[in-house]
C-alpha cells in the first residue's frame, strides 16, 4: 500500500511539472538560451524597429567584402548578401569596420546585429558566437608565382628554411600557418589587400588561404597561381558570425541562408564575382 501511494504521489508530481511553464532563463535542448539573455531584445525584433542592420565586416577579404579606399564603399558576395538580409527585415544595411582579430568581440560586445564577408567556422569562434547555416565549403590552399608552382604544392615542400610565407594576422591564415611551419619563414603583413602584391614582387614565396581567396587572385593576378584549390589541405565552412544566445535570429537567418543557398540566389553573386 505505501509502494502504491508514492508511486500514485510521483505520478502526480510529474504531471504537474510536465505542464507547468519552464522557467525564465532555462536551457533548451542541447544547453542552448531558448531566448537571447535576459534583458537583450532579438535582433529578429530590433532591426526592423531600427531599421538599420549593423554588419561587423574586414572589407579586406575580396571576393567575400571589399572596401574601396578611393570611395568608402563596400562591395563583395557578402556585401551583395547583407544587403538583401537587411531587405528581408525592412532593413537597411549598415557596415561596421572591424579586423579579424575583433570580429568576434566585436559581435560580441553588441557593437554589431551579425559578422559577413568569407567567416571561417571554428571551434573557438564557435564558443563566443553563433554561426549560422553555411554558405559555402572552402580549406586552405597556396598561392604562389606561376613560375614556383612545382616548388610549393605540399606542405613538405613548403616548410623548408629559406621559403618565405607570407599571412594576414589575427584570422585562420595565421593560425593555420603557425600551426604547420616549423622551418619556413613566416612574415605577418597587416594589410590584407596589398598582401599579394608581395609575392608579385618577390618579397615573399608563397600564401596560404582559402581556396576562394586563391581562385579570385589568381583570376585579377595572372601571375599567380591556385595550387590544388579543389583539394585543398583542410576543411572548412564560410557561414555568418550571429550573437550568442539569439536564437530567434539565428533561426530565421539560417532559413533565409538555406532558401539564397538553394533558389541561386547565393551562386549568383559568387559567380559575378569570379568571372567579372
Amino acid at each position: 500500500m505505501k509502494r502504491a501511494a508514492a508511486l500514485s504521489a510521483l505520478a502526480c508530481l510529474l504531471a504537474v511539472s510536465a505542464t507547468a511553464p519552464a522557467a525564465s532563463g532555462t536551457p533548451a535542448r542541447g544547453g542552448e538560451s531558448a531566448a537571447p539573455a535576459a534583458g537583450r531584445t532579438s535582433a529578429l525584433d530590433a532591426v526592423p524597429r531600427r531599421g538599420v542592420l549593423r554588419v561587423c565586416t574586414t572589407g579586406d577579404y575580396p571576393p567575400f567584402s571589399y572596401r574601396d579606399s578611393k570611395t568608402g564603399r563596400y562591395r563583395g558576395v557578402d556585401i551583395d548578401m547583407a544587403r538583401d538580409l537587411a531587405k528581408s527585415l525592412d532593413a537597411r544595411p549598415r557596415y561596421v569596420p572591424t579586423t579579424w582579430a575583433r570580429l568576434v568581440g566585436d559581435l560580441s560586445a553588441g557593437r554589431c546585429d551579425i559578422g559577413m564577408g568569407g567567416v571561417s567556422v571554428t571551434l573557438p569562434r564557435a564558443r563566443a558566437v553563433y554561426f549560422s547555416a553555411p554558405t559555402r565549403t572552402d580549406g586552405k590552399t597556396p598561392l604562389v608565382r606561376c613560375k614556383d608552382k612545382d616548388k610549393y604544392a605540399t606542405l613538405r615542400q613548403i616548410d623548408r628554411p629559406g621559403t618565405r610565407v607570407i599571412v594576414n594576422p589575427g584570422g585562420t591564415n595565421e593560425e593555420f600557418a603557425r600551426s604547420h611551419l616549423k622551418h619556413a619563414t613566416l612574415t605577418v603583413h597587416r594589410d590584407n589587400t596589398t598582401i599579394f602584391d608581395e609575392i608579385l614582387a618577390g618579397r615573399a614565396d608563397v600564401m596560404m588561404t582559402d581556396a576562394s581567396e586563391t581562385r579570385y587572385q589568381a583570376r585579377i593576378h595572372p601571375a599567380l597561381c591556385s595550387l590544388h584549390s579543389d583539394k585543398p589541405f583542410t576543411f572548412s565552412e564560410k557561414a555568418y558570425a550571429l550573437p550568442r544566445g539569439d536564437n530567434e535570429f539565428k533561426a530565421y537567418v539560417d532559413q533565409w541562408v538555406h532558401l539564397a543557398t538553394h533558389d541561386g540566389t547565393y551562386r549568383k553573386y559568387e559567380d559575378a564575382w569570379m568571372t567579372r
